[in-house]
């Protein structure tokens, strides 16, 4: 079954403010706000953010959770909406998600998922392995940091499940998605000639433990 990947996001996520509360959970750019403007009192200070924070072309509310089967439907969309040739099919993606070995996870924004990721655990020469099998943006949401969200959550549980390393590949000429691997620790081991028909892949590899 081949490995498919599509990530187009590097950037910062923020988190719904909690109202009527001194305390918040802040975000990158609630503290550049913060630095920027010197503001009178809390309330005014939730008021303006919000408005600045609706300027801004970055989803206010982004939660990840466990997928099922349940979401089959959408997550076939979002595969659809990210390759062509290369998607997996609904079967493929029933599959991974029945698998003891396989976790799923879900980026939703208001209840809607924009984004998915799908990774396994084995045993690879006596070491545990945790392997990214696709990562998933809707169109409408990439560069709004889904995918790093959702892969820094998946390597997560995979150290959380004693994990040693993370392995993934990728289109040689996806810059934006190497890129962000790159920032995130990942190393090149190999390249894959023709791997995505007639483009290569590459092979990357971080350690987790």
């Amino acid at each position: 079954m081949p490995t498919l990947l599509a990530v187009r996001s590097a950037a910062f996520l923020f988190k719904n403010l909690d109202s009527d509360c001194a305390q918040y959970e802040w975000d990158y750019k609630f503290q550049y706000w913060r630095k920027a403007c010197s503001l009178r009192s809390q309330r005014t200070e939730k008021s303006k953010f919000r408005r600045f924070a609706s300027s801004c072309d970055v989803p206010m509310m982004l939660r990840v959770r466990d997928v099922s089967i349940a979401d089959i439907d959408r997550l076939c969309e979002i595969e659809k909406g990210c390759f062509v040739e290369e998607a997996f099919t609904k079967r493929q993606i029933s599959q991974l998600l029945t698998d003891y070995n396989s976790i799923g996870l879900a980026a939703s924004e208001n209840g809607k998922i924009v984004g998915f990721i799908i990774g396994m655990i084995y045993l690879d020469r006596k070491a545990v392995t945790g392997h990214i099998l696709t990562i998933d943006v809707s169109l409408d949401h990439r560069r709004k940091g889904v995918g790093q969200m959702l892969l820094q959550e998946m390597e997560s549980i995979f150290a959380q499940k004693g994990v040693q390393a993370c392995l993934l590949e990728v289109r040689e000429n996806n810059t934006a998605a190497l890129n962000l691997y790159r920032k995130l620790g990942y190393k090149q081991t190999g390249k894959l000639e023709n791997y995505y028909g007639n483009a290569h892949g590459i092979c990357l590899r971080k350690t987790l433990a």
